[in-house]
């Protein structure tokens, strides 16, 4: 399955276009110019680049959120426009899981957003033998819960996304220890997306009118300690 991702949830903006797991092709920016300049350039480039049109394309991918609102809004209109004009099906991805797909190494995965006021979109998952299970739903959380949560965590913590520096200096500070992931894994991109979107099953993927982004708000969530215990 070839699969066109976009990814535009905070500042950088790139698309991706993968086959069975496979990276065909990528393109990535964060120079702070605005999304609606230059994804839409990004994702035609890169079509004509790898000589591949939209109807070439299986299914188009985008992080559906949690993220930014305008930024979010920009990525699932050109994923919906893109699907509907190829005439393919379209599917919107959770931010933190495709995310978390960024680290191989087995640990727990934070997957962490600023949500600003001492908060983050976060979930957590844990990443073994290359399988990735989650932990918690993606939620709007403390950053003084998440320490409680996470303290007398023995597994090695990575955290990942444009919150992580925010989450794991907060964390270190707590005493939970953690770090972030390398530089170049750090933050949202498109092939995560991508790859994300193929562990889906077949009834996630909607016609391009069904296309809906993912605006979090604080729910209850389930603690990250339960999940983890089991109690």
């Amino acid at each position: 399955m070839k699969i066109f991702a976009l990814e535009t949830s905070a500042r950088a903006v790139s698309v991706a276009i993968t086959e069975n797991g496979r990276v065909l092709a990528s393109a990535y920016q964060d120079t702070g110019l605005t999304h609606s300049r230059t994804l839409m350039p990004l994702a035609e480039s890169l079509l004509k680049n790898v000589g591949l049109s939209a109807r070439d394309m299986d299914a188009f991918a985008v992080a559906a959120g949690p993220g930014s609102f305008t930024g979010i809004r920009i990525g699932v209109a050109a994923a919906k426009g893109l699907a509907f004009g190829a005439e393919r099906p379209a599917v919107g991805v959770s931010t933190l899981a495709a995310m978390a797909r960024n680290i191989a190494a087995d640990a727990l995965i934070i997957a962490a957003m600023d949500a600003r006021r001492s908060q983050i979109y976060e979930a957590a998952f844990r990443a073994r033998d290359g399988a990735l299970e989650r932990l918690t739903p993606d939620r709007a959380v403390a950053l003084s819960d998440l320490a409680d949560e996470l303290s007398g965590e023995t597994a090695p913590i990575i955290v990942v996304g444009d919150g992580a520096a925010l989450c794991a200096d907060y964390l270190n500070g707590r005493g939970v220890r953690c770090r972030t992931a390398p530089p170049n894994l750090v933050m949202q991109n498109a092939v995560s997306v991508a790859l994300e979107a193929e562990t889906l099953p077949e009834s996630a993927f909607v016609a391009a009118q069904e296309l809906r982004p993912v605006y979090l708000r604080p729910p209850q969530a389930l603690p990250l300690r339960e999940r983890l215990t089991g109690k």
